[in-house]
């Protein structure tokens, strides 16, 4: 965060600069599963990015509360989502008839 922008920055696993991507959010949490970065920001909303273009996969989702956490079962089925006020949100992952 420099001067009230965020970005996200990608790397080569030798250190090449592959990209950036800036972002509205202050993000509090992330992981990396599969092909995908899984993010939660202090604003409350928790995104899915592609981590090669690191493009939006889905429009972010608002969970009105910062967000403290985030995990991603093995299985890569559900996202657990740690709110500010201890509440713990499970998100399904896949198509309607799948979750």
């Amino acid at each position: 965060s420099i001067q009230d922008k965020n970005a996200l920055h990608l790397y080569s696993i030798n250190g090449k600069y592959l990209g950036s991507e800036t972002l509205k959010e202050e993000v509090s949490d992330m992981c990396v599963t599969g092909e995908y970065i899984v993010m939660g920001s202090l604003q409350g909303f928790l995104s899915i990015r592609d981590l090669y273009s690191l493009s939006l996969s889905i429009s972010p989702l608002a969970m009105r509360l910062p967000i403290h956490c985030i995990s991603v079962t093995k299985e890569y089925s559900h996202i657990l989502v740690g709110l500010e006020d201890g509440k713990l949100i499970i998100v399904g992952v896949g198509k309607p008839a799948e979750v």
